[in-house]
Formats: structure tokens, sequence, C-alpha cells
């Protein structure tokens, strides 16, 4: 991802600017079920999540690429807390870039979880 700030050292994560973000990256984030359901999760709460919260059926490299896409789509920002990566959305942004968005997607994300009898 071009827009992708660089990070200083190995304990800054890079993350796109709030101007770099952009719709399509966000909906493919928003597209795969391992990711929303961490979306999902996130947004439950008003701070942040450790990634090891999250319990996902998948490896641990591949939960290590669903946080990736999330974070360089701008979807969440990650940082360290001592020895920890932590996780919060970034619904200050996308709420101002994209008003409503995150929140028809969740509500349809829950509607459709309860039509199918699934809860993650």
């Amino acid at each position: 991802m071009s827009g992708v700030t660089t990070a200083t050292n190995t304990r800054e994560l890079a993350h796109p600017a709030r101007d770099e973000i952009r719709l399509e990256g966000i909906l493919h984030a928003l597209s795969d079920p391992m990711r929303m359901r961490v979306v999902r999760a996130l947004a439950t709460t008003e701070g942040e999540l450790s990634c090891s919260y999250f319990v996902l059926p998948v490896t641990k490299s591949t939960t290590t690429h669903h946080f990736r896409v999330l974070r360089e789509s701008g979807v969440i920002r990650q940082v360290y807390r001592g020895t920890a990566k932590m996780n919060g959305l970034r619904r200050d942004d996308l709420d101002a870039l994209f008003p409503g968005l995150l929140d028809s997607v969740l509500d349809a994300a829950a509607r459709q979880a309860e039509r199918l009898g699934d809860g993650a």
C-alpha cells in the first residue's frame, strides 16, 4: 500500500494518515470473516484490545496477516504497550471520512450473524 506511513523503529507500526484511507481498502479489509470478527469485537469496547485477546480459528501467521490488513487499510490502529500489541478501532477517522459506513457494516454483520446463528 503506497500511502502507508513508514515506521521509524521496530516498535512503531506503519499506519495510513486519515487522508490516505481509501474506501476500497476499507471494504476489502472488512470483506473477510476473520477480520470482521476482530472489528466487531473492537467495536464493543471503548478502549484497546491486545492481539492475544482474539482467538481466531487460523494459524498465528494468518492472524498476524489479518491484523496487518486491518491496520494498513486504516480500520485499526496498533500500538505497543509494553510487550503487548494493542488494537483500537479508528472510528473517528472512519466516521469522518465515510459517515455511517462502519455502523452500517457492523449492523449488517450482526444481523447476518443472528440470521445464520453465528456468534462470531
